[in-house]
């Protein structure tokens, strides 16, 4: 399985998941929130108390930050798999960008009072 583990009560977290599951036409991933039961029994606990990253999980490998959303954007493809070009900056810069909109983002896009709850249609793709 591939699954991207988000922040479940942030805007931008959940537009970005939004924004895969529309993009995402083969279905490739399924969603976990980082709050959740199986994000706390799958991930390092460091992962799961520190919300400030989109984490992707392939074939038990873990990826984090801009490596997970450039992972995420290729594994997807088509036009979307021109995110690999990004790898010609220098990680730390990415990170770097990545973290500061992090700091930023509930200020900027909310913050939920409770997780995302998935839809009838997005249920099958979720692992709580």
């Amino acid at each position: 399985m591939k699954i991207i583990f988000f922040d479940g009560v942030c805007g931008l977290c959940n537009g970005f998941v939004d924004f895969i599951i529309k993009i995402d036409k083969k279905q490739v991933f399924s969603f976990s929130p980082l709050q959740g039961v199986y994000a706390s029994s799958t991930l390092p606990q460091n992962m799961t108390q520190d919300l400030s990253s989109v984490v992707l999980l392939i074939d038990g490998k873990i990826y984090i930050k801009s490596e997970a959303v450039q992972k995420i954007l290729t594994e997807v493809g088509g036009i979307w798999g021109l995110a690999r070009f990004f790898t010609l900056i220098p990680r730390s810069i990415q990170n770097y960008l990545y973290d500061q909109i992090a700091k930023n983002r509930y200020h900027f896009f909310g913050k939920k009072k409770s997780c995302r709850i998935p839809t009838e249609a997005e249920r099958s793709r979720f692992v709580i």
